[in-house]
């Protein structure tokens, strides 16, 4: 009896080296939004609102080539605007040397979104074609 299951994956051929990237970049956003700013590097003033909306707009468009469906692709969008939020809340409330921002949060959640928006376009499938290059 064949039964039908939905995937919320692509269909990978190493779908574990895949997720494993992107739980390595979102540890790093974690870990890099929760350093103390002296151990960043100095960047002009209102740059960082672009470093927040490129690092999150890559985490979104992974999410995008990860996920097969619209529905998973919008659950970890949501998840990714979550933990940019929390982590601006964190930011003031765990470390000295940091402060939260709500332009920061609006950044992420926007580069986010921008990632989202993705989906509909070749790079949802970008995964898959470097898979493809490397079986040859």
């Amino acid at each position: 009896m064949a039964t039908t299951r939905r995937r919320w994956l692509r269909e990978f051929r190493w779908p574990a080296l895949w997720v494993a990237i992107w739980i390595a970049m979102i540890a790093a956003v974690v870990a890099s939004s929760l350093l103390p700013a002296h151990d960043l590097p100095e960047v002009p003033d209102g740059f960082d609102k672009v470093e927040h909306f490129l690092g999150y707009l890559l985490l979104g468009a992974w999410a995008v080539m990860l996920f097969a469906t619209r529905r998973a692709q919008a659950v970890a969008a949501a998840g990714l605007i979550a933990l940019g939020v929390a982590l601006e809340v964190a930011q003031g409330a765990w470390t000295v040397s940091r402060m939260a921002d709500s332009a920061d949060a609006l950044a992420n959640s926007l580069g986010v979104l921008a990632g989202l928006m993705l989906g509909p376009t070749p790079v949802a499938r970008a995964l898959l074609r470097v898979e493809a290059a490397i079986r040859r």
